[in-house]
């Protein structure tokens, strides 16, 4: 019995959706497409809306005021959409500028470099150390050596040339 006395009430519900669909589609869309330029987009934000604010719709303190409910919806949506993509591109930028890892190296190679590195005078070995293994800028660099910039870069630049002999 209680099936049965569901069924006329949610298909009075099922018709006010379908009522309150049809009436602000279309504007809503229009609303979506004007906020993103995207067709796609809009009506994605747009369906997105008419599903959230309809899954609220017996909390909303004025149903009959659902077109601004809806509106504002696709608002916020459009808002978080274009902050999380902002936020994806600042994230690949700051990606594309790292450098590369190093490729894996042998650990002879490894020993090798160590080597070298320890035959180089001590200024130019904490040049170096400082500037690429620490990954200093060359006026940080220069104010942990006590030292003007232009030595550090004198410095690194002797000690990668005795490096590559």
């Amino acid at each position: 019995m209680t099936a049965n006395a569901k069924a006329p009430s949610e298909a009075k519900a099922a018709g006010r959706v379908d009522l309150l669909y049809r009436r602000h589609a279309a504007e809503a869309g229009r609303f979506a497409y004007l906020l993103t330029g995207d067709r796609e987009l809009a009506r994605d934000l747009t369906q997105e809306a008419f599903v959230r604010v309809l899954g609220r719709f017996h909390d909303l303190r004025n149903p009959d005021a659902f077109h601004w409910y809806l509106r504002r919806t696709i608002l916020n949506l459009a808002r978080s959409h274009f902050r999380r993509r902002r936020l994806e591109r600042a994230y690949l930028e700051r990606k594309a500028r790292q450098p590369d890892p190093p490729p894996a190296e042998s650990a002879e190679g490894r020993e090798d470099l160590w080597e070298a590195l320890l035959r180089l005078p001590a200024r130019q070995r904490a040049a170096l150390v400082l500037r690429f293994y620490e990954d200093l800028t060359e006026a940080q660099a220069a104010e942990v050596l006590e030292c003007p910039v232009g030595t550090v870069k004198s410095l690194v630049s002797r000690g990668l040339a005795r490096l590559r002999e």
